[in-house]
Order: C-alpha cells, then sequence, then structure tokens
C-alpha cells in the first residue's frame, strides 16, 4: 500500500521555490511519516529550464535514494492550484516499492530491464521534435503487458527537456511499473462531435477526398449548417474552429450520443480546396477510419472531465480509495478554456477528493495506450485498498 505526498510553488528564484518545497514535503513527514520514499515526480515550468540539472542534485541532497522523473511545461500544478507563465515547480512523492517500478530512457531502454520485472504499464516523458515519435511510443507500448502508456510531451518555448534521474533534451524518459501498482487512468477529449460519425472512403496523405463517397467539403458545411453560397472568408472562419475526430478501424466508438470514444484523436483542419471539395487535415489519413467534425468549447470540456472523473470514482468502489494521482492536460485547454484561472484543475481536485494529492503539467501533445492525442487530458490515479 502506498502513500503520496505532494508539495508546490512558484518564485523566480527556483531554490527558493524548492526550499519552499522541501519545508511542506519536511512537514507532511513529520506530521505523518512515511517510510522508504522510493520515486518521486518534479515538473517545472520552463522558466527553470537553465537550471533543471541543479534542482535534480538538489532534490537527491534532501532525499538520498529517491529516483526523480519529470518534464517542463508552460503550466505546471498541485492540488486546485495552477501556475501558468510564471516560474514554479509541484512535486509527488511515494514510498511504491523498489522492485515494483523501473525508470527507462535512451540511456536505459526498457527492453533491457532486470529478469523479474515486469512493465505493465508506463508514464511517458518526451520531446515532441523526436524523430519517428508515434513509431517509439508504439515500440513502448509492445514492451509493457497491457500496452498502456500515459504521459504528455514537455512543453517549453525554447528548450523543452524532461528528465529521469538524467535530464534529456529528446527522445522518451520515463518510468515502467509492475503489475502490483494498481492504477486507472482515462482520457478527456474535451470535444463534442457536430455532425454524424462518417467514414473516409478516400483519404490521399493530409488530403481529405470523400466520407461516405461524398465530398469531405459538402460533408462539412452540411454537418456546420452552412450554405455551400458562403464567401471564402465566412468558410475560412468556420473550418479554422472546426476540427476532425479520428477513430481507426477496430477501435471503440462511443455508444454515448454526443461523446467520442476514448481511442478518438483530434485534429484540425489547415486548408480547403473549394473546386476540388477536399479538406487538408493535420494527419495523414487512411480509407476506412472513422471521423466526425467537432469543435472545442468549455461547456464540453467540463462535461467530459465530468465524465471521467465520475467513471474513475465508480470503478473505485466501495474497495479501493485514491491514493495518489497525476493529470496532464493540453496547454491549449488551460485558463480561460475552462472560465476561470485554477478552474481546470479545481474541477480534477474536487473530483478526487481535495485530500487526494495531485499534480500534473500543461503538455504539448498528450499519451495515452500507444497514441498521441492533442486538446486532451490524462487522468491517471494510484490507488489502495480501504
Amino acid at each position: 500500500m502506498a502513500d503520496f505526498i505532494q508539495a508546490h510553488a512558484g518564485h523566480a528564484d527556483w531554490q527558493i521555490a524548492l526550499e519552499h518545497c522541501w519545508s511542506q514535503v519536511r512537514q507532511q513527514l513529520e506530521s505523518t511519516p512515511v517510510a522508504g520514499l522510493s520515486l518521486g515526480w518534479c515538473y517545472c515550468t520552463d522558466h527553470y529550464a537553465a537550471q533543471v540539472g541543479a534542482i535534480l542534485e538538489t532534490l537527491g541532497r534532501h532525499l538520498p535514494g529517491v529516483h526523480w522523473v519529470g518534464t517542463l511545461g508552460i503550466g505546471v500544478a498541485a492540488g486546485p492550484v495552477e501556475y501558468i507563465d510564471e516560474p514554479a515547480m509541484v512535486l509527488l512523492l511515494t514510498n511504491l516499492p523498489p522492485q515494483s517500478f523501473r525508470l527507462f530512457s535512451a540511456f536505459q531502454p526498457l527492453d533491457a530491464r532486470p529478469p523479474g520485472f515486469e512493465p505493465f504499464t508506463a508514464l511517458v516523458h518526451a520531446h515532441g521534435a523526436t524523430g519517428e515519435l508515434a513509431a517509439g511510443l508504439k515500440r513502448l507500448s509492445d514492451q509493457t503487458s497491457t500496452g498502456y502508456l500515459f504521459g504528455g510531451l514537455c512543453s517549453a518555448r525554447h528548450r523543452a527537456l524532461h528528465f529521469a534521474d538524467a535530464v534529456f533534451g529528446d527522445g522518451l524518459s520515463g518510468v515502467a511499473f509492475g503489475p502490483e501498482v494498481p492504477l486507472l487512468s482515462r482520457v478527456t477529449q474535451g470535444c463534442q462531435p457536430i455532425g454524424t460519425q462518417r467514414r473516409i472512403t478516400r483519404g490521399e496523405g493530409n488530403l481529405l477526398v470523400t466520407l461516405d463517397g461524398r465530398r469531405a467539403l459538402d460533408c462539412v458545411l452540411q454537418d456546420l449548417g452552412l450554405p455551400e453560397t458562403l464567401s471564402d472568408a465566412e468558410l475560412n472562419r468556420a473550418l479554422a474552429t472546426t476540427l476532425v475526430g479520428l477513430t481507426a478501424t477496430g477501435e471503440d466508438v462511443s455508444a454515448q450520443p454526443g461523446s467520442f470514444g476514448t481511442n478518438t484523436e483530434v485534429r484540425h483542419i489547415v486548408g480547403v480546396s473549394r473546386k476540388s471539395g477536399v479538406l487538408v487535415v493535420a494527419e495523414p489519413l487512411r480509407p476506412g477510419t472513422k471521423l466526425a467534425f467537432c469543435r472545442r468549447d468549455a461547456q464540453a470540456a467540463q462535461h467530459d472531465l465530468l465524465r471521467i472523473l465520475g467513471e474513475i470514482r465508480r470503478d473505485c468502489g466501495s474497495s479501493a480509495r485514491i491514493a495518489g494521482a497525476l493529470y496532464i492536460s493540453c496547454s491549449g485547454r488551460g485558463g480561460p478554456h475552462f472560465g476561470a484561472p485554477h478552474a481546470e484543475f479545481q474541477m480534477v481536485s474536487r473530483g478526487l477528493g481535495e485530500a487526494v494529492p495531485l499534480v500534473g503539467f500543461f503538455a504539448g501533445g498528450e499519451i495515452a495506450r500507444s497514441h498521441l492525442y492533442g486538446y486532451t487530458g490524462v487522468l491517471t490515479v494510484f490507488t489502495a485498498p480501504l
């Protein structure tokens, strides 16, 4: 049964912020002793990019024997508090048995794990500019028993970094968990379909040519309720706020009207040809893929976040409690997208229970299963028996 504690602070001087965090950790250890701390998460805003190495070194002096994973984000959060576009850091610590997890990186690949360790699932932090990132996530997924990954891409204005006992400027790193570490994970899309579920009948690279045998442009106009006679400027404005939700053949489709399945990937429409009726989508397209046009708005995002919080509480049932939680949200969702500063993490904290240690960051892309998402939130909770 693992215990979790959290700490957070914001300050222009990273040393002062870290000292505030360490003071919070020390107070919690004194009031509720947690023996054998073994794993820690450290999420920092990109204001501390130049000091990440020093931060890890200082954490190592404070807590020798603890392994650290984390990344930079343009925003980080702990409990109901969000730090967006300001210098800050958040910490989460646990005393999982050392044999129940293993850090990995380019220097410590997961397939070189020690005998006796079975990677069941894995938390992944990655650099978005990594070559063949999708293939790397697929390989990593294949190396776990469940195939389930969760995590996100570091987000930074200039220097994106992630770390797993060392600092990395590209590639992937993180921590794999064995089957004895109980956790639940859900994805919230924050988008709502505005049309019917269609099937791509012709797609060439990023060109969406036909849906259900009809011109793609005709389909999106129908679903948006727009006339074919609208001006080019009006069409471009309408498509700028319209996205596509893609669900591969064989993946689940939500049985609930007005919502997506868990494996739907949302992508932008980035171009249109009125003459040919072709749409350009920011994702290579395959015939047979299911597609629904959609829009992002605060109401849809709030509704779907409440849905996954309810699912997690339901799945915990009466026999388990939530011991700690990670929430990784898209950097495009924070703040105003939920109506007010701190609103998104306030919802998560209230939904899980305000006493649950919770940390996270705002990512440049979110990871769930072997897929890379955008405009989503990935919530993962570690459970313990009551």
